[in-house]
C-alpha cells in the first residue's frame, strides 16, 4: 500500500476531548438521566471465607422503598455461571456463579442485592438482611494457601494451586555449574488496585416490548462485554448493547463482566424496570478487582565480567479468590518477555499460581510491570556480587541494534526497537559520571543518594497468533469502519473502549492523513456496541498499534474510491497523479501539484445522489470496513533514569530527578503520548513507593478507604523529562508501537534501583515493594 505523506499525524493538536472535560460538559454513566430507574446495593460478608446457612430477607423486604431482594440461587435461574477452562496444560478449570450460593470466599463478597427506589433506601434495607454465616478457616496469604492441609478456597480443585506452568531452553543446569557465580535475586510486590477516579456503576435498561437490554456503562471493551452479558443471560447478542459513555479512568478494572454488573443486568430483565448501581469507594476498594500480588525469584549463572549465561525464574502469584481471566495468563506473560532487551540463550521459569482468600486479581495497567524491576534488579544483583560498575553489566549484556530482530529465549521476538541508544541518551542525559562523583561527595556529608537505571521492552500489541500460540481464547485483531456522508463529512469508528486515551483526537489524525482531509472534518464514534464495528477494546496498549492502523487502513481504501470518482469527474482515464489534500482533489504535473476545483463534497455528493455518473464496477456510496490483525507481539522500548536521596534517619524517600528515553514509534499526537507517558510513570512510582491492599493474618481486608490505601498525588512526584527518540516500526504501515504501559514498568524498576543504590554503603537490599518509609527503615535498622 502506498503510504501518504503524513502532515497530520504527529501534530501537537490540542484534544478534542478536552473541551468537553475541561468545562464540566463530560457525559458519565451516572449523568444519564433514566426515569423510573431503581437502585441496587449489596450486601457483602463480613467474613474471609464461611458458610452461608441462611439468608433472612422478611425485614428488610418490608423496609420502605425496597422492590425486592435476590440471592445467589435467584441468579443461577435467570443467569449462566462464569466457567473459565482454557485449554492450557497446567492450568485448572474453575467455574463460579453469579453471587455465591454456598459459601462466600473473601472479606467483602457479594451474597445478596437489594433493589429500592433509591440508593439511600436500598442501603438502609441491606443492613436489615440478616445472613447466618458459619466461619470457616481462610487461607489468607500465600504461605498459608500452599500450606499442607490448607483450607480450600475452591472446593472443586485438589488444592489452592490453580495453575502451574514450566518452561526450559538450553541447559540452564549446566551454566550454573559451569559459571563463575550464580547470583540469587528475590523481589516481592505488594497487592494493589485500580483506583479509578470513577468506581464501578452501571445502568441496565431491558425493554420489554422489544426484548431488548440497553446497558449503559463505563467499560474498555464494549463488544467482548456483549458477548459475555448476552451468553450468560441466554439472550441473543441482537437483544444487548452496549453504550460506554465518557470513562472515569479503567486501568484494566472495566473490562471483565462482574457478579454486581450482570445481577443487575438481570434484575432490570426480572423486574422489567431499569435498575442503576454505583460502587462506593469502600466497595471498589474491598471488591472490584486487585493486582500485582507475586513473590518472584531468579538464579543468574554469571562470568567473572558479569556476562549473563544462564537465567532461572520461580514466580508465585496470589491471585485472590475468583478467577475472571485464566489465572496462568498475568504471570505468563512476564516469564514469556522477562528477558526484554537482555541476551540469554538458556532459561528456564516456573509460574505458580495460588487462589487465596482476598478479592479476585485481573490485570492492571502494565500487569507485566514487574518484569522491568526483575531482570534490571538481576542486572544490578549480578553488579552488586562481582563489584561492578551496574552500567556496565547492562551495557554487556545488552542486545545491540544490529543484532535486531533477536529472538528471546521464549521464542518472542523483538525488532525495531532501540535499547542502547535509549540507554546511551538516559545515561548522558543524568550524567552518570557526574552522579557517582556528586554520590561521593555525599556520602562524605552523611547524605545518601542513589542513582537508578531500567531498560525497558514493553510489549503493547498482541495479534492472534499470540493468542493461539499460548492457549488463550480470543483475538488479537481490531476493526474499523469509515463513511464519507454525501456532505464530505466524515464519520468513523473502531472497536475500542475510550478511557481517558485521547482516541478521538488522536484517531481523527489518522484518518485525516490516511483519507486527505482535516482532522476537523473526522468524527470518531466509540463506545457503542450498535455503532462500532465488532473489536476487542481497549486493554494493554493496543489502541494506537491495533486501532490506528485499522483505521488507516480504512482511510486509505476510502481514499482509492475517491480519487476513482474524481478521476470520472475530472475527465481523466485513471486516477494516476490525484491527491486528496484537506478535501480537496489536486493533481500532480511534472512533480508539481495543482489544485482543482473539486472538492470531496462533490465526489461524495456524486457517489450517493448520482450513481450513473460513477466509473464502471463502482457502487453507490463511501461505505468502508476494514480489519486489522497486527503481528504477536509489537514492542516499544524506553530507558529510565532516577536520582534520589535517601533520609537514614527516618526512611523517607525523594525523588531528586527523573529521567526517560523513549521510543515509541511513529507518534500519533504528542500531546497525547506527553500525557500517557507522565500518567504510566506516576502510576508506576504510586504503586512502588505507597499503595499496598492489606489483609491481616484471619483475611480480613484492613484497606477500606484512602486514607488506608496510600496514593500518590502531585506534590508526592517529580517533574519528568522525556526525551523522544521514536523510530518508526516496520510491522505496521504507519509504524506504531504504543507505549501506554512502559512508564509504569519503568517506574516500578528504576526507583528500586536508585533505592538499593542509596543503601548500598549499608550492606542491605530492598526486595519488596512497597518502598515505605517504614521497610526502608527496617532495612536500616538490621546493619
Amino acid at each position: 500500500m502506498r503510504r501518504p505523506k503524513l502532515r497530520h499525524i504527529g501534530a501537537p493538536i490540542p484534544r478534542k476531548e478536552d473541551l468537553r472535560f475541561l468545562t464540566g460538559r463530560g457525559r458519565y454513566v451516572d449523568d444519564i438521566e433514566i426515569p423510573g430507574a431503581l437502585h441496587a446495593c449489596f450486601v457483602r460478608s463480613p467474613h474471609p471465607h464461611a458458610r452461608i446457612l441462611s439468608i433472612g430477607m422478611e425485614a428488610a423486604k418490608k423496609s420502605p422503598g425496597v422492590v425486592d431482594i435476590y440471592t445467589g440461587k435467584d441468579l443461577a435461574q435467570w443467569t449462566t455461571p462464569l466457567r473459565m477452562a482454557p485449554p492450557i496444560e497446567g492450568l485448572h478449570p474453575v467455574e463460579m456463579t453469579t453471587l455465591p450460593i454456598d459459601k462466600v470466599r473473601f472479606h467483602g463478597d457479594p451474597v445478596a442485592c437489594v433493589i429500592a427506589t433509591s440508593r439511600y433506601l436500598a442501603e438502609d434495607a441491606a443492613e436489615l438482611v440478616e445472613v447466618d454465616y458459619e466461619p470457616l478457616p481462610a487461607a489468607a496469604n500465600l504461605e498459608q494457601a500452599l500450606a499442607e492441609g490448607a483450607p480450600k478456597v475452591d472446593e472443586s480443585l485438589a488444592s489452592n494451586l490453580v495453575s502451574v506452568q514450566r518452561f526450559a531452553t538450553g541447559d540452564v543446569q549446566k551454566q550454573k555449574r559451569e559459571a563463575f557465580k550464580v547470583v540469587e535475586s528475590a523481589f516481592h510486590q505488594g497487592r494493589m488496585t485500580h483506583l479509578p477516579i470513577e468506581t464501578r456503576g452501571l445502568a441496565a435498561v431491558w425493554d420489554e416490548g422489544r426484548q431488548h437490554l440497553t446497558v449503559h456503562i463505563g467499560n474498555q471493551v464494549p463488544h467482548p462485554y456483549r458477548s459475555q452479558v448476552a451468553a450468560r443471560m441466554r439472550l441473543s447478542e441482537s437483544q444487548v448493547t452496549i453504550a460506554s459513555p465518557d470513562v472515569g479512568g479503567g486501568f484494566g478494572q472495566k473490562i471483565a463482566l462482574y457478579r454486581e454488573e450482570l445481577t443487575v443486568c438481570a434484575a432490570s430483565r426480572q423486574l422489567k424496570r431499569p435498575v442503576r448501581w454505583r460502587e462506593d469507594r469502600m466497595e471498589n476498594l474491598m471488591a472490584a478487582s486487585h493486582a500485582r500480588e507475586d513473590s518472584v525469584r531468579t538464579r543468574a549463572a554469571v562470568t567473572k565480567e558479569g556476562r549473563l549465561l544462564g537465567l532461572e525464574l520461580e514466580i508465585l502469584e496470589d491471585f485472590g479468590a475468583y478467577c475472571f481471566y485464566p489465572a496462568n495468563y498475568l504471570a505468563r506473560v512476564v516469564a514469556m518477555i522477562l528477558t526484554g532487551p537482555y541476551k540469554v540463550r538458556d532459561y528456564a521459569f516456573e509460574v505458580k499460581v495460588a487462589l487465596t482468600n482476598k478479592c479476585g486479581n485481573g490485570p492492571m495497567r502494565a500487569p507485566m510491570a514487574i518484569t522491568s524491576w526483575v531482570i534490571e534488579g538481576t542486572m544490578d544483583a549480578i553488579a552488586r556480587e562481582l563489584r561492578l560498575d551496574p552500567l556496565e553489566v547492562r551495557r554487556l549484556n545488552m542486545v545491540e541494534t544490529r543484532e535486531l530482530p533477536y529472538t528471546m529465549p521464549t521464542g518472542e521476538v523483538i525488532a525495531d526497537i532501540t535499547p542502547r541508544e535509549t540507554l546511551e541518551a538516559a545515561v548522558k542525559a543524568i550524567d552518570y559520571a557526574g552522579f557517582r562523583r556528586r554520590q561521593a561527595a555525599a556520602r562524605q556529608e552523611g547524605r545518601h543518594l542513589g542513582l537508578g537505571l531500567c531498560s525497558v521492552v514493553e510489549s503493547t500489541t498482541y495479534g492472534s497468533r499470540f493468542y493461539k500460540a499460548a492457549g488463550i481464547p480470543g483475538s488479537g485483531h481490531e476493526a474499523a469502519w469509515l463513511r464519507i456522508e454525501p456532505s464530505g463529512a466524515v464519520n468513523a469508528s473502531v472497536g475500542l473502549g475510550a478511557t481517558g486515551q485521547g482516541y478521538e483526537t488522536a484517531f481523527a489524525q489518522v484518518v485525516a492523513d490516511g483519507l486527505g482531509v482535516e482532522p476537523s472534518q473526522v468524527r470518531m464514534q466509540l463506545g457503542n456496541t450498535d455503532v462500532a464495528p465488532y473489536g476487542m477494546g481497549s486493554r494493554g496498549a493496543r489502541g494506537g498499534t491495533a486501532g490506528g492502523t485499522a483505521i488507516f487502513l480504512a482511510a486509505r481504501e476510502a481514499n482509492e474510491k475517491v480519487l476513482a470518482i474524481a478521476a470520472q469527474m475530472l475527465g481523466f482515464d485513471s486516477a494516476e497523479g490525484l491527491h486528496l489534500v484537506d478535501g480537496r482533489i489536486e493533481r500532480e504535473i511534472l512533480g508539481e501539484r495543482v489544485k482543482t476545483d473539486l472538492t470531496l463534497a462533490q465526489v461524495a455528493r456524486t457517489a450517493y445522489l448520482d450513481p450513473t455518473a460513477l466509473p464502471k464496477g463502482i457502487a453507490p456510496g463511501l461505505d468502508f470496513s476494514k480489519t486489522y490483525d497486527p503481528p504477536p507481539m509489537t514492542y516499544s522500548n524506553a530507558a529510565h533514569a532516577c536520582e534520589v536521596e535517601l533520609d537514614a534517619e527516618t526512611g523517607a524517600l525523594k525523588i531528586l530527578r527523573y529521567v526517560v528515553a523513549e521510543d515509541c514509534g511513529t507518534v500519533l499526537n504528542p500531546f497525547v503520548v506527553e500525557g500517557q507517558q507522565h500518567g504510566a510513570i506516576a502510576m508506576g512510582l504510586s504503586g512502588a513507593l505507597l499503595e499496598h491492599m492489606r489483609y491481616d493474618e484471619h483475611g480480613n481486608n484492613i484497606t477500606g478507604s484512602l486514607a488506608d490505601y496510600l496514593v500518590a498525588t502531585a506534590t508526592d512526584l517529580p517533574g519528568f523529562e522525556v526525551i523522544p527518540m521514536h523510530t518508526p516500526s516496520r510491522g505496521n504501515p504507519v509504524g506504531i508501537k504504543g507505549m501506554a504501559e512502559g512508564g509504569v514498568m519503568g517506574a516500578i524498576g528504576v526507583i528500586a534501583s536508585a533505592v538499593n543504590d542509596a543503601l548500598a554503603p549499608f550492606g542491605v537490599v530492598a526486595e519488596r515493594q512497597p518502598l515505605s518509609p517504614d521497610y526502608l527503615l527496617s532495612l536500616l535498622r538490621q546493619t
